[in-house]
């Protein structure tokens, strides 16, 4: 309540600035919420972690993250033209079956993830806004910004101190 009449004394040029330097914490945040907890509950398990980690050594790389990730996009866009409406979105997938966990598959194909996703809000996710949102995630866990994602960042729940 304090700093309330600070920001009514605040020039609005001075407000926008504001604004503009600090909107990428609040996505960051809520990157880090992975947009829905079904989602994260999916994600950050062991089972998943062994399914992305194809090379076994115990760690994700970026460069496994976004194979699995190409993975999941080619699975969820079943006509194959780069994509994804609500109906592929949210439509059951036997490709996606295959190699991903079914926590995971029904914490990604909610419509609140897909309207996360869907940036551009045209009710499609396109095949960049899907690695773009996914290189996020990855950047979000990866907190020691290593590259990879061991056991500790793969499984950790909420932000990270180095975050805030």
């Amino acid at each position: 309540m304090s700093q309330l009449p600070v920001i009514r004394k605040m020039h609005p040029f001075a407000i926008l600035i504001a604004a503009l330097v600090y909107a990428p914490f609040a996505s960051a945040d809520d990157m880090a919420s992975f947009a829905t907890g079904g989602y994260a509950r999916g994600l950050k398990t062991m089972s998943e972690m062994h399914k992305i980690d194809t090379d076994g050594d115990g760690t994700v790389s970026k460069a496994e993250w976004l194979a699995y990730q190409e993975k999941v996009f080619s699975a969820l866009d079943k006509d194959k033209t780069g994509n994804v409406d609500e109906k592929e979105f949210l439509g059951p997938s036997t490709e996606m079956a295959s190699f991903a966990t079914g926590g995971y598959a029904r914490g990604l194909q909610t419509k609140a993830m897909m309207h996360k996703i869907d940036t551009d809000g045209d009710g499609k996710v396109s095949h960049d806004e899907f690695i773009a949102y996914q290189t996020k995630v990855f950047d979000m866990m990866d907190t020691d910004k290593n590259g990879t994602l061991g056991p500790r960042e793969f499984l950790a729940r909420g932000t990270s101190s180095a975050q805030k």
